[in-house]
C-alpha cells in the first residue's frame, strides 16, 4: 500500500438531497484527471465527516470515484475530519510512513493551505493541477471563498505547530 501515489481529496458540502455539490464534483473530477495522466495507479484518499446534510462528505466522494471508474481497492475513507485542520491530521495519521509525495486535490483558493498543513504534519505533500469551478456563480460569494482563507492559513497552522508541540513535551 505505500508504494504507490497518494491522492488526498479535501471533502466539500453535501447538499439537503444527499448529492455532492458542485465544488465536490469539481475537486472529485480534477483528482481523477490527474491521476489519471500522471500517476500509475494512485490511491485516492476522501476526507470529510458528517456535514449538515446527507452521508459523510468521504462516502459521497467514494460513490463519485466508483461512478468513475475508479476500483474500491484504490480508494480509502477519512471520515473524521470536520474541518480542513482536522482531516490533514487525520491523513497525516493514516498515512504515517509514507516514503513517496502525497498530492492534495481541492479548490484552487483552498490549495495554499491544505498542501501547508499536510506539510507541516511530515508528509512529502504536493499539489495537483486544482479544481477551477467556482464554488458560486455570484461573484460576493467567490471571494468569501477566497478572503476567508487569509486568516484560515496562519491560524490553522499555528494550532497544528502547537499541537505538534505538545504532543512532543
Amino acid at each position: 500500500m505505500f508504494d504507490q501515489p497518494y491522492v488526498v481529496i479535501f471533502g466539500a458540502a453535501v447538499r439537503k438531497d444527499g448529492s455532492p455539490s458542485g465544488a465536490m464534483r469539481d475537486r472529485v473530477g480534477a483528482a481523477v484527471r490527474f491521476g489519471r495522466r500522471l500517476l500509475p495507479r494512485p490511491i485516492y484518499v476522501v476526507t470529510g465527516a458528517q456535514g449538515r446534510y446527507g452521508p459523510p462528505e468521504a462516502e459521497v466522494m467514494a460513490e463519485l470515484l466508483r461512478a468513475r471508474g475508479i476500483e474500491p481497492e484504490h480508494i480509502v475513507l477519512e471520515t473524521t475530519g470536520r474541518n480542513t485542520l482536522r482531516s490533514a491530521l487525520a491523513v497525516a495519521k493514516l498515512l504515517q510512513g509514507v516514503p513517496g509525495p502525497v498530492y492534495a486535490a481541492t479548490s484552487a483558493y483552498h490549495m495554499p493551505r491544505c498542501v501547508l498543513l499536510l506539510g507541516l504534519t511530515g508528509l512529502d505533500a504536493h499539489r495537483s493541477p486544482p479544481s477551477i469551478g467556482p464554488a458560486s456563480s455570484r461573484l460576493y460569494r467567490r471571494w468569501w471563498w477566497r478572503l476567508r482563507e487569509i486568516p484560515a492559513i496562519p491560524v490553522d497552522a499555528v494550532l497544528l505547530l502547537w499541537r505538534r508541540y505538545i504532543r512532543k513535551l
